[in-house]
Parts: C-alpha cells; structure tokens; sequence
C-alpha cells in the first residue's frame, strides 16, 4: 500500500485530501465527523467579522440531467462569533491531533487588524493560516476578500502583515477573478507566503427563471453575482495551478482546488504542481463519506503505477505544460473508426461535416451496409469526431508518422528572422 501522508509547506497531513474553507468546515462537529470519515485535514469556514447571510444562497447549474454540473452560492463567511469558532477548533485540534486544521482568515486591510487574529487563532492549536484573498461577492464589497485579492500590493503588504506574527505557515488563496493568477502568486511569495492555494470562487450567476424572470437564487426578487465553482471550472482551475506551479517566481507549495471530485482529479492536480487538494463541492453533493473511494481510488492507482509515496507524483507533468509557440507544428494525428464498434448513429459525420474540416465519408462495405470512414489527408486531427462518439473505443486518434522535423511555431519564426510571437502588427 502506497504513503499518503504528504508534508505541505512544513505540514504534516495523513493524506491530501483536505476540506476546502466553505459550509462543510462550519463547526467543530462537521469538521470531526470530516475527520471520522478519512479527509486528512480542514480549512476552517473563513474567520472574521461576523456577518449576516442572506436566504437563499446557494443554485446549481445541471447538464443533461447530471446534478450539480457546476454550483454557485451567495454565502459569505462565518456568521458565528470568533469566540465560538475558537473554541471548536481547540476542541477539535485537542481530538484529532494527527488532521490537519487550517484557520482561513480575512480582515479588513490593516495591519492591527492582522496582528490580533493572527495571533488569536494561532493560541488555539491550528496548524497552519490560510489567508482569504479569493471571496468574490458581499466581503469584496467591504474591501475584503476578492477585493484584495485584485492587487498584487495589497496581497504581498496583508501577507507581509501576517508573517510579520505568524508561528504556523501562512498559505495565500488567491482569486481566480484576475487577468493572471501568477501576478498576484509572486506578490504573495514576495509578501513572505510559505504556499499558496487555488482557486477560490468564479464571478456568477447561475441562471434566470423565465417564468418568474428572477435570478437564480434570489432574496425577495433582488439577485447579485457569487462565487462558482464545482466539476465545471476544473479546467480553469487546473490551468491555473499549471501556470503557477511553471512559473520560478511562484516558488512554494500550491493547495489545488476548484472541481475536485473525485481521485483522479486529484491525481491530475496534483500531477499539474498540487501538493495536496481541497474538496467542497462534492461534498456538499455527497457526504463526507466520498472520501473512502477517493483514499482507496489513490492507492490502488500508486499501487498499479509502482510508485512508494503520493508526493513522488507532485509536479511530474508540469514541464509537459509549455505556452503554444512551444507546440510541435509536424506532429501530426488522424481518427480511425472502427467499423465493428460504430452504432451508425453518424454524429461523428455531422459534427465534421457541419463544423469541422468535411473529411469523413459515408459509404458501403462489401456486403452493402453503411460504413463510416476518414479521408486521413484531410483530417487535421482536432478530436471532434472523438469527443462527440458515444460509444467507447469507435474512433481512436492515431498518430501518424511524418519524414518532416519536429518544427514549433518559435523554431519558425526564428528561421524565418521574425519577431516569434502571434501578435498582430501595429498599422501606422
């Protein structure tokens, strides 16, 4: 059986799946039955000033009849007193002293402001800070959260101010809702972060009942933008852990997060730069309990591949990851169908034929049924035909040798004498 303890940034967890700063991490008696469960470890529902909620909060958005496709909620952080919050967590710590207990944290933009929590939640026993630049509604309004997390300044001075008292590792959460998530992840290891994590919630709204013509949700007919995130931002999640974990200026341990679901995800993230994963949406989806598939789905993974410990797959696939000039202009794939699997559904045909490069023919075989077939001089290669078969194992994307030279977009405009970008030229 494989290790999966991972250490993060100096923090010893039994196994990387922690649970994300959200509902989930509220109090002390959901992050213990959490622990009771198997997730490694917590991030405390962020810790602050506390608030008032609005009902409802929360919305969901499905696709083809698949629940929670993608979640969004108006909620903003802990509106319990930090006296309660402080004792659950000791409390909790004193139980399950081997589980990780992160406090998330956000406060106004001062340096006093910073000092006192830190050290508050410091005295009860947490094992690291994690600082909340990423909260994208009703906290940003207050100059919090998202608000912060916009200014590269204003993430290295609040995380300068809280390593300035910190005894535990001080990890940053940054904001997804940014041009680039690298500026801000060298400001906050400018600013003296020990990691950094990501991504916290995407500008949205879920949708528009068009019946009531309300948002979705909506208090007393009123609707405002929230924070997105579950399966369907893992794509821009994991592209931001990617970018960062590339980046030499971004030099800490990164927390992934943003549609992790499940084992392989966390596989992926962690492949892509991730020391360790925080869970939330799942969760509230399905319980605490998806941790067990998730612990057993890892290991027997690491078993097959022969690999001892979780951490020998951290950042295995990160120089994979390159910018598109890097990419190979001679590399070259086809699609092949397979005619003993194909159903003759023809989705495959349509989806060329209408939005794609016209290379796949509908014809006869030997003894007069239909068959389908690529012209493979004309086939770029661009997977649709793959992507939208419904049937596994149909078409297979084959790579086809060519007598040319690895060749990238780079390499040419540098033979070429040219400036190497994909710019477009300024008329004057």
């Amino acid at each position: 059986m494989a290790d999966l303890r991972i250490d993060f940034a100096g923090i010893k967890s039994p196994n990387p799946f922690w649970l994300a700063s959200a509902p989930p991490t509220n109090s002390g008696y959901q992050v213990q039955r959490a622990f009771e469960a198997g997730w490694g470890g917590a991030v405390w529902k962020t810790l602050g000033d506390p608030i008032l909620n609005v009902s409802s909060r929360f919305a969901a958005v499905s696709f083809n009849g698949q629940k929670v496709a993608g979640f969004n909620n108006i909620e903003l952080i802990t509106d319990r007193p930090l006296e309660v919050n402080l004792k659950e967590i000791y409390e909790t710590k004193k139980r399950f002293p081997d589980h990780v207990i992160i406090a998330s944290l956000m406060v106004e933009p001062r340096q006093e402001a910073w000092h006192e929590i830190v050290k508050r939640v410091e005295d009860v026993g947490v094992d690291g800070l994690e600082l909340n630049f990423g909260c994208p509604h009703g906290m940003a309004e207050r100059g919090m959260g998202a608000a912060s997390g916009q200014v590269p300044e204003l993430v290295e001075k609040q995380t300068y101010w809280a390593k300035e008292v910190a005894q535990t590792p001080v990890i940053v959460k940054l904001t997804p809702n940014i041009t680039d998530i690298t500026v801000t992840a060298e400001a906050a290891v400018q600013g003296g972060a020990d990691a950094v994590s990501m991504i916290n919630t995407i500008n949205s709204l879920a949708g528009v009942d068009i019946d009531s013509w309300n948002t979705v949700p909506h208090v007393a007919g009123k609707g405002a933008h929230g924070g997105y995130c579950g399966p369907a931002v893992k794509p821009i999640a994991l592209n931001m852990v990617a970018e960062c974990a590339r980046n030499p200026h971004v030099n800490v341990p990164i927390s992934g997060m943003g549609g992790v679901s499940n084992w392989e995800n966390a596989v992926e993230f962690m492949l892509m730069g991730a020391t360790g994963v925080q869970v939330c949406t799942a969760a509230m989806h399905h319980g605490f309990r998806i941790v067990e598939d998730m612990l057993d789905g890892l290991n027997n993974y690491l078993d097959e591949k022969g690999i001892e410990s979780v951490m020998d797959i951290v950042g295995k696939t990160v120089a994979n990851y390159s910018d598109w000039g890097n990419l190979d202009l001679n590399y070259k794939v086809v699609a092949q169908i397979n005619n003993d699997v194909c159903i003759n559904c023809n989705k495959c045909h349509i989806a060329c034929e209408d939005t794609s490069h016209q290379c796949i023919d509908m014809l006869k075989d030997d003894q007069g049924n239909d068959i389908l077939k690529v012209r493979e001089d004309d086939c770029v290669g661009c997977n649709l035909c793959s992507i939208v078969c419904p049937v596994d194992g149909a078409i297979d994307m084959v790579e086809l040798k060519t007598e040319l030279p690895a060749m990238t977009w780079n390499e040419r405009q540098a033979a070429i004498g040219a400036t190497g970008n994909c710019s477009i030229p300024t008329v004057k």
